[in-house]
């Protein structure tokens, strides 16, 4: 209960200082606007560090996973998946979308039992809907939360004001596989372990993503200003559940897609 009241907190708390970004406009425009880079100077600061780091670091392990055998990673992104929905389904019922919160408690139940912790997908043979994740961040935005000011956080990379707020509700409660992992004493789960699942999540997006991002670096003038379009426009987009039959998907990722109209 106490976890819930802070989290109800930090919610107002932070949507408040998202606004402070958005003009004071509770609900999102039918147009997409520019969100605001109050922090530019600092976020392609930010921005050249991430790069750097990716380029010592991050890209060459993401090249090492991607040359793993396929079936090791396609059971690897199964099981990562499977665990983002137990964080899916708690903002599928924030969001007022009570059938598929229980779809999903399903999908989850019957890949943790019969796919061996989420290795297999035994629901999607079964024919479960298309898995759609759904974070804290996209819930403020479904209830009417402008984004605020563009954030290019170290390591994480592009964010918002909004998104930022999202990602500390996981860690005060909103995150069931965090508060097992975390807070709770038992011998197979710990923080190491959480660490290295959402190290992993990094590594296999990265990986996935190889040729795209190059191409994205390639052929724009700026680097910089075509990520942060690419991820202000996925979130919008994924806040109003935008079918994309106009738009070419050319990320092979769920959680953030780099999107071209054709």
């Amino acid at each position: 209960m106490l976890k819930t009241i802070k989290i109800i907190f930090l919610l107002l708390f932070l949507s408040a200082n998202a606004l402070a970004g958005s003009d004071g406009e509770l609900e999102l425009s039918k147009k997409n606007k520019p969100t605001k880079d109050c922090f530019e100077p600092l976020n392609r600061l930010t921005f050249s560090l991430n790069q750097s780091l990716d380029k010592a670091i991050f890209k060459p392990v993401a090249k090492g996973y991607r040359a793993l055998p396929s079936p090791i990673k396609k059971g690897t992104g199964n099981a990562l998946k499977n665990l983002s929905t137990l964080v899916t389904v708690p903002n599928n019922v924030l969001q007022g979308d009570f059938k598929l919160a229980g779809i999903n408690t399903g999908r989850f139940i019957l890949n943790t039992t019969v796919g061996v912790l989420g290795i297999f997908d035994p629901a999607s043979e079964m024919g479960f809907p298309k898995y759609v994740k759904e974070d804290y961040g996209q819930t403020l935005g479904a209830w009417g939360v402008g984004p605020g000011c563009y954030l290019v956080l170290p390591v994480l990379g592009p964010s918002t004001i909004r998104d930022t707020a999202g990602m500390f509700v996981n860690v005060l409660g909103g995150d069931p596989y965090y508060n097992v992992s975390t807070n709770a004493n038992n011998e197979y789960l710990d923080a190491e372990l959480f660490a290295a699942t959402k190290i992993l999540t990094g590594v296999a997006f990265r990986a996935e993503n190889i040729d795209s991002l190059d191409n994205l670096q390639k052929n724009s003038v700026d680097f910089y200003a075509s990520v942060r379009s690419v991820y202000t426009q996925d979130r919008e987009n994924k806040i109003k559940n935008l079918e994309r039959g106009n738009i070419e998907v050319i990320y092979n990722d769920d959680d953030w897609e780099e999107i071209e109209p054709k």
